[in-house]
């Protein structure tokens, strides 16, 4: 690496067309995004939305929670603007990004006019990104010096970037005039310039090919954006991208295409992903169960549920309990209800909590048959609002050893959770860094389960067989204990992806395997998703500050691989959906940036442009050859999706999936392995 302490003229890598350019006169003065409604930024947790107010294309918010960009102009010319005093409590962890540009970007130059509004932080321009915490950035900092750094992917510590410095030079700067930026790559080799000198060289190839962009945490003015790149690069990227697309349409073609099989409407009572699903009047059919909701205090702590609706899936209204009102359709978080038949008798149930009570009702009327008072909250909770609990989530473990699962786990958020019999009588409660929704397995083969809840393993009678609550910051956003590998008898794991803390491996005694800081971790899925992989895989998607980068790792807990297919998060729920062993994660039905990816995060099924709703989707059997289904939807409307094409063969590929009376948007979705013999 030579660093250039001092400005010298020097000659240009030879450039003959543009790759890009944008003078940002297309965006209207404004925010780019708007809040929605009384909804925090985690309404893309597990939803869809195309933009959050201004579509940007080509161009991308890739920390799509952040408001952090605007548009207006300065005497007379258009410029973008990040607002935000970003990143202030958290050390180099994230910072606002607004990116476009190919993957396949090589050799290029990319330069910005740059007007810092404060003589603190960062301002500068991100170039070969990968994803938003894997990419290079030339920048002004601190009023007094120029820096070239990498984002490194993996981090050291909790809540600190990981970043390696390629060099700095001193140089100071004012906040009345714009700095033309500018960074030359050619193969490994990076020049950084200032107002056309050289400033920076470093040599570096970690990653030598991506997208381009800006990027500052302290308010920052940009305009006259542009990449070029010399003739023959420009060919060599446009045959690079020319022989993906190809590929992925050959990929795409060896698999079926999704075809309508029923729609319907939804008026007034739709919601987003606040659905159950099972079979409610008992005629053998998956029925639906649609819970609007009203935030309440905070927004995602203490909602209620306002209505809920049980639907045929051809659209006929079983029943209904409150009134509707499509504003109460959205949420950011998991309400208290579930379908279950919790008596073992043949007949479904409608277990939630309501209006401070755990209610047991009809599944084929909604008429209630038991309820109890919810317990108290915990007289030392920071947030206290009401007398009693108005819970959070529920669940149905097997700790009595019974044919069934019937005791009844009702959790808050974050700390408390209680246990409750079939007839609602109360059996024990427990407390501790909860987390969202726990994960029960027969560990000891007595035909009880244990269940892990937080960095909990806890035993069916309510003792922590082992903790480390207290050890970590963050919550576990969604856990499994189960054997992963290609071995049969090996032991089980403990599994969790911990919001900020990342993911972790423990053994089943309790003693940590893996701890690998890859950004806010979530909605975990499991499944076979790479065929050259042995065991299965688990699949995580981050969202807080680190949005859309998806991980793989096997079975032992070793990252695979890291992409950034998306900008928002997803339930990236597993899809069996040729019915041969390989599966496919759902991304969300947008025909676009949706789909199902594979293990190599390729989109290799698409959806058609008919007009669907893509603001939430399920998998599940519902035709009956063993092979998935996909349930999109928005609040006015639902559509499925089945195959274009029959099976073909005498074996299927029917893997075991979680219970559906325990659904929530924070599950870790688990797809184990099955065969079936097809019958002819």
């Amino acid at each position: 690496m030579k660093l250039l302490l001092a400005f010298a003229l020097t000659v240009p890598f030879a450039m003959a067309g543009d790759l890009f350019t944008d003078d940002f006169s297309r965006f209207p003065p404004g925010w780019f995004s708007q809040p929605v409604g009384q909804l925090n930024g985690a309404i893309q947790e597990y939803h869809y939305l195309p933009h959050r107010g201004v579509s940007t294309a080509p161009w991308e918010n890739a920390i799509v929670h952040q408001d952090a960009w605007l548009a207006s102009d300065e005497d007379g010319i258009p410029y973008v603007e990040q607002h935000m005093i970003a990143n202030n409590d958290r050390v180099d962890w994230f910072q606002p990004l607004f990116i476009t540009g190919d993957p396949a970007w090589t050799s290029y130059n990319v330069e910005v006019q740059v007007k810092p509004l404060s003589l603190t932080a960062d301002s500068g321009v991100a170039f070969r990104y990968h994803t938003n915490r894997h990419f290079y950035f030339f920048a002004l900092r601190n009023g007094k010096e120029a820096v070239l750094r990498l984002r490194l992917p993996i981090d050291d510590k909790l809540r600190v970037g990981n970043w390696r410095e390629l060099g700095s030079v001193p140089f100071k700067y004012e906040t009345t005039r714009y700095y033309n930026l500018k960074v030359e790559n050619d193969g490994p080799n990076i020049r950084a310039y200032i107002d056309g000198k050289l400033v920076l060289e470093a040599s570096d190839n970690d990653i030598t090919a991506g997208r381009v962009g800006l990027s500052a945490t302290m308010p920052t003015r940009y305009r006259a954006f542009k990449v070029t790149a010399s003739d023959s690069t420009i060919a060599a990227i446009k045959a690079t991208v020319k022989k993906r697309e190809a590929e992925l349409l050959q990929l795409r073609a060896g698999n079926p295409k999704p075809k309508l099989w029923k729609k319907f409407a939804t008026p007034k009572f739709g919601a987003g992903r606040n659905i159950r699903f099972g079979d409610l009047d008992g005629d053998g059919q998956i029925d639906m169960l649609i819970a609007q909701n009203i935030p309440r205090v905070r927004g995602d702590a203490f909602d209620a549920i306002s209505c809920l609706t049980a639907v045929t899936l051809e659209g006929k209204v079983l029943w209904q309990k409150g009134r509707p009102d499509p504003r109460n359709g959205l949420l950011t978080n998991d309400t208290p209800f579930q379908i279950h038949d919790i008596d073992g008798d043949g007949k479904s149930e409608v277990v939630m909590v309501r209006d401070f009570k755990l209610q047991i009702l009809e599944g084929r009327t909604g008429e209630p048959r038991l309820t109890v008072p919810m317990p108290a909250m915990d007289p030392t909770a920071t947030e206290r609002p009401y007398e009693k609990s108005s819970g959070d989530s529920i669940a149905f473990l097997n700790l009595s050893g019974g044919k069934t699962s019937s005791e009844i786990l009702v959790k808050d958020r974050y700390k408390s959770f209680w246990i409750y019999d079939k007839n609602l009588k109360s059996l024990w409660q427990g407390s501790g860094q909860t987390g969202h929704f726990p994960y029960p397995l027969d560990i000891n083969g007595d035909g009880r389960e244990e269940f892990a809840l937080g960095y909990t393993l806890w035993s069916p009678e309510g003792k922590p067989i082992w903790s480390h609550d207290t050890e970590f910051k963050d919550h576990a956003d969604g856990i499994y204990i189960g054997n992963l590998s290609p071995d049969p008898k090996a032991a089980p794991k403990v599994y969790s992806c911990g919001s900020d803390e990342g993911f972790l491996l423990w053994d089943i005694k309790g003693n940590l395997l893996k701890h690998t800081h890859i950004g806010h971790a979530q909605s975990p899925s499991i499944g076979k998703y790479r065929m050259d992989v042995p065991g299965l895989q688990l699949m995580t998607i981050n969202f807080w500050r680190n949005p859309g980068i998806i991980s793989l790792f096997d079975s032992d807990g070793n990252l695979l691989s890291q992409t950034e297919p998306i900008h928002s998060a997803s339930p990236i729920l597993p899809v069996n959906w040729r019915g041969d062993g390989q599966e496919f994660a759902m991304l969300s039905p947008n025909i676009k940036e949706g789909g199902m990816i594979d293990g190599q995060s390729r989109r290799v099924v698409m959806f058609p442009d008919d007009g669907h709703p893509d603001l939430a989707f399920a998998v599940m059997n519902l035709t009956g050859d063993e092979r998935d289904e996909i349930v999109v939807w928005d609040t006015e409307e639902v559509w499925i999706y089945t195959q274009d094409r029959p099976f073909t063969g005498t074996r299927i590929y029917a893997p075991i999936r979680n219970p559906e009376f325990n659904e929530s948007n924070y599950r870790t979705t688990v797809s184990l392995p099955r065969w079936k013999q097809v019958q002819k």
